[in-house]
């Protein structure tokens, strides 16, 4: 029997692929880079992560007394998920924006309807479904930072020439989450039951999916150069 790590990965790769198939990821890679890309992309970053905690905190009071080792893991995610969309809004005030806009969620700060519609995904599902199904986000956005996170945050400083203190989030999650890659795969190949595994599964396509129009929603160099 294969290990339900390597299923997800299976099974949600073409989902991943259209995700990175998004112009900005391109346009990155080239260098074809602008501030307003890259605070436009932390705006939505925070207002996902800011939900983090929470969701964890409503994924561990959901789960069933035989998943209490999932809840201890799911203990030491909230340690370490503390205050991370403080990081964002230091990197958005470094690079000369107005953070209030996006911690009140007003003008240019305001979430778009994707990040919306996925955070509201992932609240239902832990609250109506099944709370596991936290953990296909989970996947979505450890394994994109491992994947191509650390590239991106190197090329978005060099070419954007900015400071150590505007690229705190992706810099640290990049490095962070190869050590988390690793403890969720553990997670992931002690989960037996098939309606869980498949509920991770479609969870992880579904916010695969957000993600991505997210990511097409980012100003690239050819929609600022066209308006």
């Amino acid at each position: 029997m294969s290990l339900f790590f390597e299923q997800l990965k299976q099974d949600t790769a073409k989902a991943q692929q259209a995700m990175l198939s998004a112009p900005v990821i391109e346009q990155v890679q080239q260098g074809n880079i602008s501030e307003q890309m890259y605070v436009a992309f932390l705006t939505q970053a925070y207002h996902h992560v800011k939900h983090t905690v929470p969701l964890l905190m409503a994924c561990g009071g959901r789960l069933s007394a035989d998943y209490e080792w999932l809840r201890e893991a799911i203990a030491e995610y909230i340690e370490e998920e503390q205050g991370h969309q403080e990081w964002i809004l230091d990197d958005i005030q470094a690079c000369g924006f107005d953070a209030d806009l996006v911690r009140n969620n007003q003008g240019m700060g305001k979430v778009c309807d994707a990040i919306e519609l996925m955070v509201s995904y992932l609240y239902h599902h832990i609250d109506r479904r099944n709370p596991l199904a936290l953990f296909g986000m989970v996947w979505v956005l450890e394994g994109t930072s491992v994947g191509i996170g650390g590239q991106m945050a190197e090329k978005i400083q060099q070419t954007l020439n900015l400071p150590s203190t505007a690229m705190t989030y992706l810099v640290s999650h990049s490095v962070l989450d190869q050590d988390h890659l690793q403890f969720f795969a553990s997670l992931m190949n002690q989960i037996t039951r098939d309606e869980d595994k498949q509920v991770i599964i479609e969870a992880a396509n579904m916010v695969f999916s957000l993600y991505g129009q997210m990511l097409r929603t980012l100003p690239t160099q050819s929609t600022q150069q066209a308006a």
